[in-house]
């Protein structure tokens, strides 16, 4: 999760509510399938992937930089393992909250639960554009509308991750992006 989330990022940031910071070295997992995570994560530096992989191959569904909040949101909230795998595309380094401590921290008062709406908002209009962008045929307009919602995205995460996560080959992206 990205985005207005300034606001929101302040909001933990100047609750202290940061337990503790993980460390992670480049490809080193911070979440693998089949595990139970309940925690929300801050990234301060570095980037991740966030994805699936089905026999053998890797879908990306999501990408995390620096001041974003990520999380396993189906393990999160189900309490249940999860298919997904968060892995560090480079250095990284993540400030943790648990669901325990934040969930303390929403129930204190209405502006705090207004917080945690305000989160879930932002994760499910992110998933509806995820969606879109997956029943897009044309590679151009995959390509363009990303490009426009996230521009960072470029800037941050390798190519060969961006055209998985566009469900394109690495020689198309780079035909689009010169086009």
């Amino acid at each position: 999760m990205a985005g207005g989330p300034s606001g929101i990022l302040e909001t933990l940031k100047t609750n202290n509510l940061f337990e503790k910071e993980v460390l992670l070295k480049r490809n080193e997992f911070l979440k693998v399938a089949g595990t139970i995570d309940t925690n929300i994560y801050f990234i301060e530096e570095g980037s991740l992937r966030v994805y699936i992989s089905q026999t053998q191959e890797e879908q990306i569904i999501r990408f995390g930089y620096q001041n974003d909040l990520i999380v396993s949101l189906d393990s999160f909230l189900t309490e249940q393992p999860s298919d997904f795998y968060i892995q560090a595309i480079k250095k990284t380094s993540v400030k943790v909250i648990s669901k325990r401590t934040f969930f303390e921290f929403i129930t204190e008062n209405e502006d705090n639960l207004k917080l945690w709406n305000a989160i879930l908002e932002n994760l499910v209009l992110q998933q509806m554009e995820r969606e879109k962008d997956l029943l897009i045929a044309s590679v151009n307009e995959r390509y363009s509308r990303v490009l426009k919602r996230s521009p960072r995205l470029f800037q941050e995460i390798p190519h060969k991750y961006i055209a998985n996560y566009l469900r394109m080959t690495p020689e198309t992206l780079s035909r689009l992006k010169k086009s």
